[in-house]
């Protein structure tokens, strides 16, 4: 019975990754429905926590994007890119990487890849090879960021303790993860570096501008940011924004600055969670009020509506997936306990295989950093394989990655014969595994 219950939630989720993120949402109710009304399995609890963390962090940062604040430091990093056009490997994925770590999701640098194409084609840089890492780059920030969905995720569920060794706070999730990614990025740049035929060598590509109007379209049009003026409230929206997250940072690194409150008989100080939800509102109103932005404007934008679908997608799986293993703790702890905690590197790649099936670093870490926890796994291997989250560019089906295909005009950057011959797959697989073995050398070094 064990084996036809899983066998309904991964059947729904490879149906709900057809049909995006909503789909998954949706479609993982089905097997809720399953799981309760068939097989008589009581319903778990779905992550309200995460899921209100996840809604006032959006809510923020769209209304940022609707201030123009976005639009700011993404100026600023083409400004970058275009006065070192030489190093544009090296660098756009850095600034991808950025991006996504100051706002917590990588939805916000589409509008970088035309650029960081039109910069490649400009310096005779095959752009398959700045284009493909910087896509990369922009989704393992996710593992980095103080504000996005995936650590506010680890965070609360490290919280929440499980009754298994030492919680870590935010700080020493940052610590570790931060330079973990930005070392798998730099090896995965490197490796770019020398990838793919030289433009001039490619005679796939010299074949295609030898007709005129594909040379027009390819090496036609500047895409740019630098030509536009932005109001003073675009520049506020980004300083108050940046001010809530180091406040963030500040009070997640030293609990004494939390108020405390008696839970269970112990005073206890307030939760990181409940503390990014009143600081991500607070940013959020005082750029609604003092920046001009039209309300109606915030839940229209690109931000939000990522965000909401984030939000329904971790909403469906975790609370399929927590009915799942609720209901089979005890068969599973005796089935897995001994090899999860001889061999952490197993809950990896489940986590790595999970994240693919549903595209979604936050949905597979609640499906999957729970049941691990219970089954014994250490809180700091948690930590330490927090880079293998982002499993979902096995396949070139995210929006990052295909928005980043499309933008590319010379059609290096593209999906192989074979699918998974396609631009990312190595450089994800480097990137992943590189931020996954610092991460665990960290982790055993200092925690």
């Amino acid at each position: 019975m064990i084996a036809i219950e899983f066998v309904v939630i991964i059947l729904c989720l490879l149906v709900g990754t057809r049909y995006g993120g909503m789909g998954l949402g949706l479609i993982s109710g089905i097997g809720l429905f399953i799981l309760a009304f068939v097989f008589g399995l009581a319903p778990g609890k779905p992550p309200v926590d995460v899921m209100l963390t996840i809604l006032a962090v959006i809510g923020c940062a769209a209304t940022l994007q609707s201030a123009g604040g976005l639009n700011v430091m993404m100026q600023f990093a083409e400004r970058l890119l275009r006065k070192h056009p030489q190093h544009i490997t090296l660098l756009a994925p850095f600034t991808t990487w950025m991006l996504t770590f100051l706002c917590g999701t990588g939805h916000v640098v589409y509008t970088m890849f035309p650029i960081i194409a039109d910069i490649a084609l400009k310096k005779g840089i095959r752009p398959e090879r700045p284009m493909a890492v910087a896509s990369v780059a922009s989704q393992m920030a996710i593992t980095a960021s103080p504000v996005s969905v995936a650590v506010v995720s680890l965070v609360s569920i490290l919280a929440a303790g499980h009754g298994v060794g030492q919680a870590w706070g935010i700080l020493q999730i940052l610590a570790v993860s931060v330079p973990a990614s930005l070392a798998g990025v730099l090896i995965a740049a490197l490796w770019s570096l020398r990838r793919g035929k030289d433009l001039a060598d490619d005679a796939a590509f010299q074949a295609k501008i030898a007709d005129p109007k594909q040379r027009e379209y390819i090496y036609g049009g500047t895409e740019t940011l630098l030509s536009q003026r932005f109001p003073p409230q675009a520049w506020w929206s980004t300083w108050i924004f940046f001010a809530a997250i180091l406040v963030v940072v500040v009070l997640g690194s030293i609990p004494a600055l939390r108020p405390a409150f008696e839970v269970k008989g112990t005073l206890q100080p307030l939760s990181m969670n409940l503390v990014i939800q009143m600081l991500m509102l607070i940013a959020g109103a005082v750029i609604l009020i003092t920046c001009k932005v039209n309300p109606a404007a915030i839940s229209s934008s690109a931000v939000f509506k990522a965000g909401m679908v984030a939000i329904f997608s971790v909403f469906g799986v975790a609370w399929m997936s927590d009915t799942f293993f609720q209901a089979h703790l005890a068969e599973l702890k005796m089935a897995l306990e001994g090899v999860v905690k001889t061999h952490p590197w197993t809950y990896a790649l489940v986590l790595f295989l999970v994240s693919k099936l549903v595209n979604s670093q936050a949905a597979a870490l609640t499906a999957v950093a729970p049941m691990g926890l219970m089954l014994g796994v250490e809180p700091k291997m948690l930590l330490a394989f927090f880079p293998a989250s982002y499993g979902y560019f096995v396949l070139p089906t995210y929006p990052s990655d295909l928005a980043c295909i499309g933008f590319d005009r010379s059609g290096t950057t593209r999906i192989g014969r074979y699918i998974l011959n396609h631009s990312f797959i190595v450089p994800g697989l480097i990137g992943v595994s590189s931020a996954c073995v610092v991460s665990y050398l960290l982790v055993q070094t200092f925690l």
